[in-house]
């Protein structure tokens, strides 16, 4: 007798203490699915540890999802959440004039500003006197950064040359000192 009344109170003490949940009932979302809505409807995938929240906004509209108002809850499934981070990565940089007279298949090589340190983010921003509010967060301060980027004309032959013309040179250089 002794033994189910304990079995019972361990099974209520896991439900609830107090009305509240317990630490097992708040992390566990196995029965929560995802709070996106897609074109198809809304995800049925199970919800990961993302959340849902201004940051990636922007990233869930190009994307055509939208959040179900009626879920309890803001995560989102692993799916979506890769779809959001791929979407951010494939940010490409404008042609240089070079690449717009050619119809070449070259890759265009993408810096991802995200993963930089803040501290790096804000050289560059001291560096090239960008105009931000002061107190910005990594990722706005990483948009202001990787949007004035894109901006600054690279004439591809001359860079390449000087390049090339110095690494000859400093050949040289350390040919003539042996």
């Amino acid at each position: 007798m002794q033994s189910s009344t304990f079995s019972s109170l361990l099974k209520m003490s896991s439900i609830s203490l107090n009305g509240f949940s317990t630490e097992d009932d708040s992390h566990s979302n196995r029965d929560q699915v995802c709070c996106l809505i897609d074109s198809n409807g809304k995800c049925p995938r199970q919800a990961g540890n993302a959340s849902y929240n201004k940051r990636i906004q922007n990233q869930a509209r190009k994307l055509k999802l939208t959040r179900d108002e009626k879920s309890s809850h803001i995560y989102i499934c692993d799916y979506h959440k890769t779809q959001i981070q791929n979407l951010r990565t494939k940010r490409k940089r404008k042609d240089s004039e070079d690449d717009q007279m050619q119809c070449g298949a070259e890759e265009i090589m993408e810096i991802d500003f995200y993963q930089m340190p803040v501290n790096t983010l804000r050289r560059y921003k001291r560096y090239y006197k960008l105009p931000t509010r002061p107190g910005l967060s990594k990722a706005q301060l990483a948009d202001a950064v990787a949007s004035h980027f894109k901006t600054i004309p690279v004439m591809e032959k001359e860079t390449l040359q000087l390049f090339f013309y110095t690494a000859k040179a400093k050949k040289f250089d350390n040919k003539d000192s042996s």
